[in-house]
This record gives structure tokens, sequence and C-alpha cells, in this order.
């Protein structure tokens, strides 16, 4: 990421430009101070936050690719052949930290996932957020600071929600939706704030925030961490499953997640 930095103009340049995107996205919780997305003193997001960058990743292809690619073959050292005296590259795998891709000793892949992005830091605790389709639907789910601190508990978490979004399909009221990115976006959650306030209601993003209270069930304490990163009952919230448009076909999971 520092080197991407560079080549961007620098750490300042590529600070400014992470703003100004998660401004474009309506993310309202996003503080960046550092490009790499470790602890920095005022770096702040939300699970709800993430989900939308999830979500504007995922209208890319490439990045759809890059995401759901369990295993690949990594460029390595250049070697002369001792027979033929030839130049040539060898190869070493690579292999994606997501553990819902990949799995683990103590944990499957999940059917269906395709994605997106897992991260720990000191502050934030484990966090993922991640997409998964089955038949003709798709759900996004984030998950932070799990309640357990036991290992792989975010990918336990986040496939237990998945698997609560794929049986609740049709039969359970959305809280709210996701606000769109851009000016549309703006406006549409203006005039949903605007409607709630006159029929006392809340609008879609208060409306996530008090699906599940603080301290409840699947909180972690429901208190801020010192990253200002939210824990289980923020997590639930965000990882109550949000539809992926259609328009933005997921790879084929099965086979790009089979082992050779």
């Amino acid at each position: 990421m520092h080197v991407l930095s560079a080549m961007n103009g620098g750490k300042p340049q590529t600070v400014r430009d992470m703003q100004a995107h998660a401004d474009e996205l309506n993310v309202r919780d996003t503080h960046v101070v550092s490009p790499d997305g470790y602890d920095e003193k005022g770096q702040v997001s939300s699970a709800y936050d993430l989900t939308l960058f999830a979500r504007s990743g995922l209208r890319k292809a490439d990045f759809r690719e890059y995401a759901s690619t369990a295993r690949a073959k990594f460029p390595g050292e250049v070697k002369k052949d001792k027979k033929t005296k030839k130049a040539k590259r060898e190869h070493f795998e690579i292999q994606n930290t997501n553990r819902l891709l990949t799995d683990d000793t103590d944990l499957d892949p999940y059917e269906g996932v395709a994605g997106v992005k897992n991260g720990s830091t000191t502050q934030a605790g484990a966090t993922f957020t991640g997409v998964a389709e089955r038949g003709d639907r798709v759900l996004l789910v984030t998950v932070m600071n799990p309640a357990k601190n036991e290992h792989n508990e975010v990918y336990r978490e986040t496939a237990k929600l998945l698997d609560w979004g794929f049986a609740a399909a049709d039969a359970v009221e959305p809280v709210g939706t996701l606000v769109a990115p851009g000016p549309d976006g703006v406006a549409d959650a203006a005039a949903d704030e605007k409607s709630g306030e006159a029929g006392g209601g809340k609008n879609s993003h208060q409306q996530a925030n008090a699906a599940v209270p603080a301290g409840g069930e699947g909180a972690g304490g429901g208190a801020w961490t010192a990253a200002g990163i939210a824990g289980g009952s923020l997590a639930l919230l965000a990882a109550a499953a949000y539809a992926v448009h259609r328009r933005w076909p997921l790879p084929d999971m099965v086979r790009r997640r089979s082992r050779p």
C-alpha cells in the first residue's frame, strides 16, 4: 500500500483521495488518516461504512475476480536451468487469507463465498466483510470485533449471519436500505430522514443502528473500541444481509475454490 501511495503522489495525497472517494459513497463514520489501514489516532470507520465500501468494490469486475481468488501462482526468482542453461522464472503459490474461501484446520470453506476482505488490528480487533451467493440470492455481510475472542470467530459469526440471511429470504421485513452513492443517495437519505421524523420513525441508517440494542444478543460489549469501531451490536446490524445487485455477477465460486 505504501508503494501504491508513493506512485499516487505520496501518503497525504492518497489519504485525501481515499477520503474524497469515501465521501462520494456517502459514508459518514469513516475518517482516513493512513492508507494502509493500520491503527492511527483519529482513524475510524464502522461496519455500515465497510459494507458500503464492499458494495462499491463489487461493482468492478476485476475486484470481484481478485476477491474470489483462493489461490494463485506468484512469479518468483529467475534461475538458469543447469542442463539447458536457459533462464527460467520459478513460481510459488500464494493463498487468500480469507478463511471462508480457503478453509483452516478448524473451519471449512463457506458454500458460495466470493470474498471480500478480512483484517485485524490491535485496537479494532478482527474484521471481515464478505459476499456469498446461493441460487439467485447474493448477500453481503460485515462483522467487526466479534463477541468471542476465539480463533476464526469472525468467520464463524459471518457464516452464521449468512446462514440466517439465506434462510430468512423473503420471510422478514428489512430494517432499511443502504444509502446510494453520489448526490442521489444524499437526497434519498434526507427524504427518508424527513419522512421518518414526520411519522415519528427513523431513517434507514438510524433503523440499522437500532436493529440490535447494545449489550443485547450477539453484542460484543456494545462499546466503541479505541479505534472507534463498534463491537457485536453494530456488527450485527451491518451484517444483517444486504443484497448485491444482480448486474454484478460473481465468479464461479465452486470451481475457483476447488483444490488442485
